[in-house]
């Protein structure tokens, strides 16, 4: 596995640690596929030695402030035309509410859940916030969430390291099935709908 990641093209690895990120807010696309798998991977990659890590951290960063930046424009500019229609409009009205109401608090707290940090850019588009009221929350929020999540990819590189010297082949196809399997059901679990 070790092999695998560090044998993954560095500017592929770069480009999806910045691309998913970007994604997740501008289209909603975190929604469906959160962009911290993406940045763990990274961070694992940077420790196998795929890639420097301080350069997985800045892709991450940058994917995830302008993500974000780009979401919050279009709410602005498309209102809620764009929102998910599995979304109910009580539920943006809540969020708008709870933004308005919280502001820039809001929009960096809402950068550490998967369904939020799809959303709340737009949302804060959406409910009127101004740009100089949201730009320094959405960066504060890319730093810390895309440094703090990488930082976990790489510890998790290590800990594979670990394991993969004191674990036989039996334990390691064990090891990925239950990955695979919890990651899944975990991703499941998010797509369903919160009443």
């Amino acid at each position: 596995m070790l092999d695998f990641l560090r044998n993954l093209p560095p500017g592929l690895v770069l480009t999806l640690v910045f691309l998913i990120p970007a994604l997740e807010a501008s289209t909603m696309l975190g929604v469906i596929f959160p962009g911290e798998v993406t940045i763990l991977v990274g961070g694992a990659v940077a420790h196998a030695g795929g890639v420097p890590l301080w350069s997985v951290i800045t892709a991450g960063v940058a994917g995830a402030i302008l993500g974000d930046l780009t979401g919050y424009l279009v709410g602005r500019r498309y209102g809620r035309r764009l929102i998910p229609r599995k979304i109910s409009p009580q539920k943006i009205d809540k969020a708008a509410e709870f933004i308005r109401e919280r502001g820039g608090p809001a929009v960096f707290l809402g950068r550490f859940t998967a369904l939020l940090r799809a959303l709340v850019p737009g949302v804060a588009g959406i409910s009127g916030m101004t740009p100089a009221r949201f730009l320094p929350y959405n960066a504060a929020g890319g730093v810390v969430w895309a440094t703090g999540v990488t930082l976990i990819g790489y510890a998790a590189g290590a800990s594979l390291k670990l394991a993969e010297q004191r674990l036989g082949l039996a334990s390691e196809i064990t090891l990925a099935v239950l990955v695979v399997a919890g990651t899944a059901i975990w991703l499941r679990a998010r797509r369903v709908p919160r009443s």
